[in-house]
């Protein structure tokens, strides 16, 4: 799940709201984490007892709402891979110097590749893990040379001067949003990690999950913020890579523009592959041809891309859009956990369902909260 939050929108997420928020950027990580937190434990603990993919839950909570659920995930995940193909074209721009658009065609051609020859997934795979180390010591390196003003970023983390709807939206919507948080669950159903007994490395896997994108986050927003402090204006074609340009020179730049497209393709592989394993379902021809249905929706989340353009305002849309579902599947997996038919003997903590309703309700109230200041 972690390596499914921390793509190319997550990078350009923390950019962009850091020189948008400035130091107060940090309470809307703060509060983020908590509503990830309460998210993530909920849904993975009620998936694994019921030993059932979340839109089997959601049929037997209301007859057809899981075909529902599918395919709203769906949407958000096509949403997600446009983002993620724009992510993976910004860093072959960077990396390249090819154009956006030419850096999306080329990306999505070798993230079809690796559904065709078994053996560039298991390539893929290892250069990604590689990219993963890459990416943390790169963060960690700038957070340091950028020289940041931490006591500020303490201080306005709990007491913030700036504050904005659309940025918790998106950043829960990045993190734990759309498919990422239901693939996770799913994994552990595979790896048949089910049932009370299991509840204990359930939470772990979970709390570790969101705990591991945070610490990333926060890293990203120490670098980010003291290039801004510095009076760097980020570069809005690809503010993400002028945090890496304006503290790490040129080679943190190249750098950067690698771990940009190593995230964006392992994304893309990911998400497709998640969003289409939630209408499976549907129809036997789809399962049948799931492979075909793979290669489609990435070569229809390129397309869409080209004719969209704006690669930076697209990674941050497709966040907030994968916010708004979260409410509605959290609000299901609640309401299943008092089903006995779906859950058999596990009793749901009181303290744990209390913390759930309070982050339907705060991300139904910060959904309408980004959608005024959207329209205003």
């Amino acid at each position: 799940m972690a390596s499914s939050a921390i793509g190319p929108g997550f990078l350009t997420q923390t950019a962009v709201f850091t020189a948008q928020l400035g130091a107060s950027f940090g309470f809307v990580i703060l509060l983020s984490v908590v509503l990830d937190a309460i998210a993530q434990l909920n849904i993975w603990r009620i998936i694994t007892v019921a030993d059932k993919p979340a839109q089997d839950i959601a049929n037997e909570v209301f007859p057809g709402l899981g075909y529902f659920i599918s395919f709203l995930v769906f949407l958000g995940g096509m949403a997600f891979n446009i983002g993620n193909i724009a992510g993976a074209g910004l860093g072959l721009n960077v990396l390249l110097g090819v154009s956006v658009g030419q850096g999306a065609i080329m990306s999505a051609i070798v993230a079809i590749g690796i559904f065709v020859y078994k053996e560039a997934g298991k390539a893929m795979d290892t250069f990604a893990k590689t990219m993963g180390c890459i990416k943390i010591l790169l963060a960690l390196y700038i957070a340091y040379v950028s020289n940041p003003p931490l006591a500020e970023a303490v201080v306005r983390s709990v007491n913030p001067t700036k504050f904005s709807f659309g940025a918790v939206l998106t950043i829960v919507g990045g993190t734990v949003g759309g498919y990422i948080t239901f693939a996770g669950a799913h994994r552990l159903l595979d790896a048949r990690q089910t049932g009370i007994q299991n509840l204990p490395a359930i939470n772990k896997g979970a709390l570790s999950a969101v705990g591991l994108a945070s610490l990333m986050r926060l890293l990203l927003f120490i670098a980010a913020l003291g290039v801004v402090s510095a009076g760097h204006i980020l570069n809005p074609d690809n503010p993400a890579a002028s945090v890496f340009q304006f503290a790490g020179g040129q080679i943190g730049y190249k750098l950067f523009g690698l771990v940009m497209w190593s995230a964006g393709i392992s994304s893309v592989v990911g998400s497709a592959y998640t969003s289409v394993s939630f209408i499976k379902s549907f129809h036997p021809v789809i399962l049948k041809f799931n492979r075909h249905i793979i290669i489609g929706f990435i070569i229809v989340s390129c397309c869409i891309f080209l004719a969209i353009g704006k690669p930076v305002k697209t990674l941050i849309t497709v966040g907030a859009i994968n916010g708004l579902i979260l409410p509605l599947a959290l609000g299901i997996m609640l309401i299943a956990a008092y089903r006995n038919k779906i859950v058999a003997n596990y009793k749901q903590p009181l303290w744990l369902t209390i913390l759930g309703v309070a982050v339907v309700v705060t991300m139904t109230w910060m959904s309408y909260g980004a959608i005024v200041q959207l329209m205003n």
